[in-house]
């Protein structure tokens, strides 16, 4: 059977990905420096939800419970992360951070503690200016407009660790002769760069992978945690890049890699492991792990075949090439627009036990408090700083309703969400088998949620009353036995307001009238009297003059007359500018254009005659 070929870009790209090590432990480490050298963990409900790595090398691990983590590590230092808000307002202040040292605005985040970074355009700027003939003393321009910022870097080798570990620069490869591995060789330089400084000025340290594309330079950036760097290099000859970056992804079991979701992973496990009884499973549990290396070589596998495997309801047209494309190390989507704004924002809880209305409703209230306080956090700026919320609201005070005067919102989200993760009933047994299924209903989000006249608790209570109690029905009708492990409450469908950002709908008219005020400032209008005014010059009728600062040369306003030029008379401006000349009409005595006395002339001849 004959393949379809699968494409390999290119066009140079050079992709980083930031994973912050130990990200949840790494906030409190960064409030208290003295953790990071004791075995610390995270706590969230009765289980660690993450650790650093003195407690890791001391046994513990994630969803490891808590009794079990005090019994294997006695003198553990564990800290309740049940608020996450502290975790929201770090990966922000870190995004923002990274952000800040991008030149084309291509940086998006994954979660928490991921961000992509596409460096290609100050890949290709950098290329221009090294010198060839001494790659080992060349300097990395990190702002275009000013070639003294940046740093020293020897260009003839990576920086950090690549793949393949065997990866030499020999005299028949050199760096300098092949410019897809200098563009990967000064993105290496550029990552650890600015892992560097991101440890200096924030204090976290982070994992990085550098590859041609969003999925190898997550998966490459795996394999030397933590405080690593990796770089996916090119092979030898034209399929170099493409053979590489398969070889690459053989290893890998097809659960772990990036944009194949749970569900595709099982059915592809289920083909290669049992093809005649394929079935969907309902707790996605991986019964024997599969690499990408048997699914692309199992006999008879294609795109075609993938197509007819994974296509359903739900699915995206050409799921199977896309797959196929993945399972090669092939992937095209661009990294993201930085946005002024979240997509959406989204809270949840987990339960052990949650089967009951007043339950229920009291856990919505809470979840809805929260949402609403995220978004007033999130979303608010103040009037005169639309696009860039500096002062951000406390969540004291987004509670409280204080200093909320004066703010706008950045986007108004269209819609709300609510989701439910419900418990299967028992079985024969006594066993319950666990799902990870969720279910979902929207409805527009009503504009209450927008007042900031009040409270938040008044408007939690109010948006589980009026909406979020029938949309709950909808999912779970009134007569049927439900039991529920999860609850989440997100508001999408952002619209951004106006302003100046460029995923904006339009432009922010009150802020650019508020701008003119700074352009305009030097011309300042002032209160004269008569007297002052005779011997001033031009006064206008209320006695007001404009006062020339100095400025006005470099704008071209109210520039000084030349010596030679005549003192022009009042009179009305032609199309050219020109003065035209008055006659006065010796029958009405009004004065009139010179151009235009024939024709009033004919206006009087019926009255003269």
């Amino acid at each position: 059977m004959e393949k379809r070929k699968v494409p390999v870009r290119k066009d140079g790209r050079v992709i980083v990905h930031f994973d912050y090590d130990c990200f949840y432990a790494a906030v409190f480490e960064a409030k208290t420096p003295s953790l990071k050298s004791l075995p610390f963990a995270v706590q969230q409900k009765h289980i660690i939800v993450t650790c650093n790595y003195e407690a890791r090398r001391r046994g513990l691990h994630k969803l490891q419970l808590i009794k079990d983590a005090r019994r294997i590590c006695p003198d553990v230092i564990i800290e309740l992360g049940e608020d996450i808000s502290q975790f929201r307002d770090a990966s922000k202040e870190l995004y923002n951070f990274i952000k800040d040292y991008s030149w084309n605005g291509k940086v998006e985040r994954l979660g928490f503690d991921e961000v992509w970074m596409d460096v290609s355009d100050m890949i290709d700027y950098n290329i221009g200016t090294i010198n060839r003939n001494d790659l080992e003393r060349s300097f990395f321009q990190m702002v275009k407009d000013d070639p003294t910022v940046g740093f020293e870097f020897d260009a003839t080798s990576i920086a950090g660790h690549a793949y393949p570990k065997d990866f030499a620069a020999g005299s028949d490869r050199s760096i300098g002769d092949d410019e897809l591995l200098l563009r990967l060789c000064l993105g290496s330089h550029l990552a650890l760069y600015m892992r560097h400084q991101l440890e200096q000025h924030k204090g976290y340290t982070s994992t990085v992978g550098i590859a041609t594309n969003k999925v190898l330079s997550k998966l490459v950036g795996n394999m030397n945690k933590p405080k690593g760097q990796t770089t996916l290099m090119p092979g030898g000859g034209s399929n170099g890049l493409e053979s590489n970056a398969m070889s690459f992804m053989d290893g890998h079991e097809v659960g772990k890699v990036p944009r194949i979701g749970c569900r595709i992973a099982q059915r592809l496990r289920d083909f290669v492991l049992e093809p005649q009884t394929r079935s969907e499973t309902a707790d996605f549990a991986v019964k024997e792990a599969v690499t990408v290396a048997q699914v692309r070589q199992h006999p008879g596998i294609d795109y075609e075949k993938l197509e007819k495997l994974l296509a359903g309801p739900g699915s995206h047209r050409g799921i199977g090439f896309t797959i196929w494309c993945l399972l090669h190390g092939v992937d095209d989507s661009e990294v993201s627009q930085a946005r002024a704004v979240p997509r959406q924002i989204s809270i949840e809880d987990s339960y052990v036990r949650l089967d009951t209305m007043p339950e229920l409703v009291k856990e919505m209230t809470a979840l809805g408090r929260s949402l609403i306080t995220r978004m007033r956090i999130d979303l608010l700026s103040h009037d005169d700083e639309p696009d860039e919320p500096s002062d951000e609201p406390s969540d004291d005070k987004v509670r409280s309703n204080s200093s909320l005067a004066g703010m706008k919102w950045l986007a108004h989200p269209k819609t709300l969400r609510l989701t439910t993760r419900p418990r299967l009933p028992l079985l024969a047994d006594g066993t319950r088998q666990r799902t990870m299924k969720r279910i979902s209903h929207s409805c527009p989000l009503p504009n209450f949620v927008f007042l900031l006249s009040e409270g938040v608790d008044v408007l939690a209570e109010k948006l589980v009353k009026e909406c979020l109690v029938s949309m709950f029905r909808k999912l779970h009708p009134e007569k049927t036995w439900w039991s529920l492990s999860l609850v989440n409450l997100a508001v999408t469908n952002m619209a951004e307001t106006a302003s100046d950002s460029k995923s904006a709908s339009g432009r922010d008219i009150g802020n650019m009238f508020k701008r003119q005020e700074d352009v305009l400032k030097d011309f300042r209008v002032t209160e004269v009297s008569q007297d002052d005014a005779d011997g001033a010059g031009a006064v206008g009728n209320g006695g007001e003059e404009v006062v020339d600062t100095g400025d006005d040369q470099e704008l071209g306003l109210n520039m000084p007359k030349d010596e030679n030029e005549e003192e022009e008379e009042d009179g009305w401006v032609d199309e050219d500018g020109m003065d035209a000349a008055m006659d006065f009409c010796d029958i009405c005595s009004s004065a009139i254009p010179s151009f235009a006395m024939v024709a009033h002339r004919r206006f009087h001849e019926p009255a003269m005659s």
